[in-house]
C-alpha cells in the first residue's frame, strides 16, 4: 500500500511541475518587453525562455524550470 501512495504523490507532483512551465514562460513574456535590460542580458533571457520551452516540450521539467528560473532572476521576477 505504501508503495501505491508513493507513485500516486509522485504521479500527481509530476504533473504540476510541468504545469507550472508555462505558468512561468507566460511571466516572462509578460516581463521581457517592460524590463530595463542591456542587450546581452535581452539576449540571455531569450536563450533562456527558448531552453525552458524545448525542455518543457521533451518532458524534462526540471531542467525548464532550472533555465526558467534564471530567466527570471535576470528579469528580477
Amino acid at each position: 500500500m505504501t508503495r501505491i501512495a508513493v507513485l500516486i504523490v509522485t504521479m500527481f507532483a509530476a504533473a504540476a511541475f510541468a504545469g507550472n512551465c508555462p505558468v512561468q514562460m507566460k511571466a516572462i513574456d509578460e516581463a521581457l518587453p517592460k524590463a530595463k535590460l542591456d542587450t546581452a542580458q535581452t539576449a540571455e533571457v531569450k536563450k533562456l525562455r527558448a531552453d525552458g520551452e524545448r525542455f518543457h516540450k521533451e518532458g524534462k521539467h526540471a531542467e525548464s524550470m532550472a533555465a526558467l528560473g534564471k530567466a527570471k532572476k535576470i528579469l528580477g521576477i
